[in-house]
């Protein structure tokens, strides 16, 4: 819980993931507040920026970083991503079925019953294939950014060309290579994006298509993406305005959940507070003191 000044204070949920992290305040009827960075090489440093000066009845943290959110007393709890998304994507469509998340390391796929309630899920977080890290590398690839990727792809002409392997490193030197031999970057894109479709939808169908299919995540962002697992599939999908809080909304209702449960209250906050200024100020006399100031130390740091 951080310092602030407000009178009723949210909840907040925090999803620290490998590329990004995002924000979600709720004040219990709608989002007050909703933000993304990038994580960068300091995710708990640029996750305590985005709640600086802020207070809230209950901070819940999910994604990669979210345990080192809690052991840096960032967080209040923590929960799983997979718990965090079928919360979230239940929130914003009732009727949510199944829930593909793309995200920068892994990528997962979540059957929702009632209430977000996870029924089964399937993850992959052992191999970069099908994932953001992936896209990255094979934009970088063809020379290009990723925001620049899907569309690049959806321009082909005809057929995909077919990727052989999946393998990040053995992937980035076959387009090298057939870029070389003169194929047309963007039938390689395409060829790419098909690749990811084909390697994710094996988890899709273990685990179970159904309607509403929600693609959520950063890379949910991506047409061609888009396109190709709907024609895949075949059933529609249902991309979120900002896909990527999804997990960060989940987070977020699931401490507004746990603040009703512990009937965590703007006055408990303020006790709260009060206490962790109180537990500070004694820590300090209690230093002085014992570095020799004696009484004398313990007057002045009591009249400033």
């Amino acid at each position: 819980m951080q310092a602030g000044s407000n009178v009723h204070p949210p909840v907040a949920g925090l999803d620290i993931g490998s590329r990004t992290i995002a924000l979600v305040e709720w004040d219990g009827e709608c989002v007050t507040r909703a933000e993304v960075v990038d994580t960068g090489t300091d995710p708990v440093g640029n996750a305590r920026a985005l709640v600086s000066g802020r207070i809230y009845r209950r901070l819940v943290a999910t994604g990669y970083g979210r345990q080192l959110a809690a052991e840096r007393d960032l967080a209040d709890q923590v929960i799983s991503e997979i718990k965090a998304y079928g919360l979230g994507a239940f929130h914003l469509y009732p009727d949510a079925g199944t829930v593909l998340d793309i995200g920068g390391q892994d990528s997962k796929v979540i059957r929702v019953g009632p209430g977000g309630r996870v029924l089964r899920f399937e993850m992959n977080d052992r191999c970069a294939a099908g994932t953001g890290r992936f896209l990255e590398n094979m934009a970088h690839a063809l020379g290009m950014k990723v925001a620049q990727f899907g569309p690049h792809a959806l321009e082909a002409g005809g057929q995909p060309v077919q990727i052989s392997s999946m393998c990040t490193v053995f992937a980035e030197s076959e387009v090298v290579s057939l870029i070389a031999r003169g194929e047309d970057s963007h039938r390689v894109a395409l060829g790419l994006h098909q690749a990811i479709v084909d390697r994710v939808g094996g988890m899709i169908r273990r685990t179970g298509v159904a309607e509403r299919f929600i693609f959520a995540g950063g890379v949910a962002q991506n047409r061609c993406l888009q396109q190709l697992f709907s024609e895949a599939l075949e059933v529609p999908l249902t991309v979120p305005d900002q896909p990527q809080i999804v997990g960060a909304l989940g987070a977020a209702l699931y401490a507004a959940q746990m603040a009703a449960a512990s009937g965590l209250n703007s006055a408990n906050v303020s006790q709260r507070v009060n206490h962790d200024l109180s537990r500070q100020r004694s820590n300090f006399l209690a230093q002085a003191a014992w570095r020799g100031g004696g009484n004398d130390a313990l007057h002045g740091a009591g009249g400033g």
